[in-house]
């Protein structure tokens, strides 16, 4: 897969993540994107490690569950530290 198109599957993963989850997160589509991109990294690493399947193919329902997953991950990560620095 190529660098934009990673780009692409971050920015539409983050994108869902964000609808899935429940409440009002910060950040806007930069923060969106890079939540996403991270997230799919994690995604297509854990997918690796446990199931032995990455990031193959753009059009692949494996790589969009696996980054849509990643970032849903990341998300909460993210919104547990900033939530907790906010109540400081």
């Amino acid at each position: 897969m190529g660098f934009l198109a990673f780009l692409l599957l971050g920015l539409i993963a983050g994108a869902i993540a964000k609808a899935i989850l429940p409440g009002r997160q910060g950040g806007g589509w930069i923060a969106t994107l890079l939540l996403g991109v991270v997230g799919a990294f994690l995604g297509g690493w854990l997918g690796s490690v446990i199931f032995g399947v990455g990031l193959e193919e753009f059009w692949s329902i494996q790589t969009w569950l696996l980054a849509i997953g990643g970032a849903i991950i990341v998300l909460v990560i993210y919104g547990l530290i900033v939530g907790r620095s906010k109540r400081n």
